[in-house]
């Protein structure tokens, strides 16, 4: 079941979110939710790791969120933070795969398809 969760997260991953908005324009509707996935992201990276996942599949679906998003250097650097900003929180707390570090990573899992969802469903073509 974990398996066909984390592949649900990286095919909505893929969407990308075909809105129209000017160059400079304010924060998108959806931004804070993209912000938070990219924060959910991080976390992942940092606790499958730690509980022994190899690779960096984490990371390279924040590759795809980049990619699909294809933001200017201000807003890359908005989700880069929040990708690392969810990574240092567990790497601050944890050093060595906890039965709560599975949970949060259950927990992760679920939020993250829940944002993909949403934001795929109300602003994706």
């Amino acid at each position: 079941m974990r398996r066909a969760r984390v592949a649900i997260l990286a095919l909505a991953l893929t969407v990308p979110l075909a809105v129209a908005r000017p160059a400079a324009a304010l924060e998108a509707p959806f931004d804070a939710g993209l912000m938070r996935l990219a924060e959910i992201l991080g976390s992942l990276h940092f606790l499958r790791n730690l509980c022994g996942e190899t690779g960096d599949g984490w990371r390279d679906q924040m590759e795809k969120l980049l990619g699909a998003e294809n933001p200017d250097a201000a807003r890359r650097a908005q989700f880069i933070a929040s990708f690392n900003r969810g990574y240092r929180s567990f790497e601050a707390t944890y050093s060595s795969c906890t039965a709560s570090a599975t949970e949060a990573i259950k927990r992760y899992i679920a939020e993250g398809e829940t944002l993909t969802r949403d934001i795929a469903t109300r602003y994706g073509n």
